[in-house]
C-alpha cells in the first residue's frame, strides 16, 4: 500500500509531527511505502529524514489563509498525488485537511482526515472558529473518514452535523521508554514543576506563573519555545520569580527531561488530545490540566492528577499545593498514569487501529468502483 501523509506545519516538531512520525515509521516497517508532505521546508523534515522517511516541502503552503497561495499548494498536492499514486491520503491538521482533501477528490483518491483538535473548538478566538467550521461542513462530503483524537472532538463534529458513519475516535498512542526515564524524585531535590508547550495563543502560560507565584519549596521548569516567550519572561520577572522559574528553550530531547520532573502540567485555552500529557503519564508523573478539549479522557481527576477550569488561577493554585506538599500522592497518581498509558494509550493499539481505517477506507472505495 502507498500512503500519502499531508501536513501542514514543518517549523514545529508538536504532537501532530509526531503522531505523523509515528505512523510513517510504523507503516514503513510493515512494508508500505509512504510520502509525507508538509509546508515550507523546517526542522520537522530534517526529524522526518532522520527515521528515513520521505518527505517533500511546498513553499507555499502556509498555515494562514491566502488565496493565491492556497491555489498553487493545491496544484501542488494534485500534482504529487498524481506522480507518487498513492493508495490513500492521510491528511492532518486543519490546513492541510482542507486542501489535501480537495486535492485528492481532483485525482479521485480517498482520503481520511485526522483532526488534531478541531479549528472550531472552544477557546479559538472569532472570527476564525466560525470561519473553518463552515469550512470543514461544507469540506466533509468529500471525506472518505474523519478521524477524531478524542471523543470530546467527536461530540464536536456530531453537534455541527456531521454524519456518524464518517467519524471514528482514535486517541493517541507513543512509544514507550526505557525504566529509568520514568520520573524519580530524591528527598533533598527541590521539587519541580513542569510544562511542555509552544508560548502561543493556545498555551496559558500567564495562569501558571499566578497561580504558581504563592508555591513553595518548588520551582518551575517551562519547556519550549514561540512568539509569546518574552512576554512571559517579562512577567516573570516583574513578579519577582526569575530565581524559581527556568526557561529551558525548544527541547527535542523531552522524554529524557521529563523524569528530572515531580509534576507535570498543560495549561492550555485549548485542545484535542494533548500528546504531552501521555508522554507525561509515560513517565510515571501526576498531571495538573485545564480542562479542556479531550483532557479529561487522560488526565482522570483525583486519580491520575487532576483536571482544572480554563483560566482558574485558584484551582490551579489548590491543585499545586496538594502535589507539592504530598509525595505520597504524587507516587499514587503517577502509577495510576503509568497504568492507564500501558492499557490504552500504547504506540501499537493507534497505529493498528489507523491502519484498519485506511484498509477500510480503500476496500470500500473499490466496491463501490465494481
Amino acid at each position: 500500500m502507498k500512503v500519502l501523509l499531508i501536513i501542514t506545519r514543518a517549523d514545529t516538531v508538536g504532537g501532530a509531527q509526531v503522531h505523523v512520525k509515528d505512523l510513517a515509521c510504523f507503516l514503513q516497517q510493515h512494508e508500505h511505502e509512504v510520502l509525507v508532505i508538509t509546508g515550507e521546508k523546517g526542522p520537522f523534515n530534517d526529524f522526518l529524514n532522520s527515521f528515513s522517511i520521505k518527505t517533500t516541502a511546498c513553499d507555499y503552503f502556509k498555515q494562514s489563509i491566502n488565496p493565491f497561495l492556497d491555489w498553487q499548494t493545491l496544484w501542488f498536492l494534485v500534482k504529487t498525488i498524481r506522480q507518487f499514486q498513492p493508495d490513500i491520503v492521510a491528511t492532518h491538521s486543519s490546513k492541510a485537511g482542507i486542501l489535501g482533501r480537495l486535492a485528492a477528490k481532483i485525482t479521485n483518491k480517498p482520503c481520511v482526515f485526522t483532526a488534531h483538535g478541531w479549528a472550531f473548538t472552544d477557546g479559538i478566538p472569532e472570527p476564525s472558529r466560525s470561519v473553518y467550521e463552515v469550512i470543514e461542513k461544507w469540506i466533509e462530503p468529500i471525506t472518505d473518514k474523519v478521524i477524531c483524537v478524542s471523543e470530546n472532538d467527536r461530540q464536536i463534529a456530531l453537534k455541527a452535523g456531521m454524519p456518524a458513519d464518517k467519524l471514528a475516535m482514535i486517541h493517541y498512542g507513543i512509544e514507550d521508554v526505557p525504566h529509568i526515564l520514568r520520573s524519580t524524585h530524591h528527598p533533598n531535590d527541590p521539587i519541580r514543576i513542569l510544562m511542555v508547550a509552544r508560548f502561543d495563543a493556545q498555551k496559558d502560560h500567564a495562569t501558571l506563573i499566578k497561580a504558581f507565584k504563592s508555591i513553595k519549596n518548588a520551582h518551575l521548569e517551562l519547556l519550549g519555545g514561540g512568539p509569546k516567550l518574552e512576554e512571559i519572561k517579562t512577567m516573570v520577572s516583574q513578579m519577582g520569580m526569575a530565581d524559581r522559574v527556568n526557561f529551558r528553550g525548544f527541547c527535542s530531547n523531552v522524554s529524557e527531561l521529563l523524569p528530572q520532573g515531580d509534576i507535570f502540567t498543560l495549561i492550555t485555552n485549548w485542545e484535542g488530545f494533548p500528546y504531552a500529557i501521555i508522554e507525561a503519564m509515560r513517565a510515571e508523573m501526576p498531571i495538573i490540566a485545564s480542562q479542556v478539549g479531550g483532557v479529561a479522557e487522560s488526565v482522570i481527576d483525583g486519580l491520575t492528577g487532576y483536571c482544572v477550569p480554563r483560566g482558574d488561577v485558584e484551582t490551579l493554585t489548590d491543585r499545586l499545593e496538594k502535589l507539592v506538599n504530598n509525595a505520597q500522592l504524587r507516587r499514587e497518581m503517577g502509577i495510576q498514569g503509568r497504568q492507564k498509558y500501558e492499557s490504552e494509550l500504547t504506540l501499537d493499539q493507534m497505529c493498528k487501529t489507523t491502519l484498519n481505517i485506511y484498509q477500510d477506507v480503500i476496500y470500500k472505495r473499490q466496491f463501490k468502483a465494481k
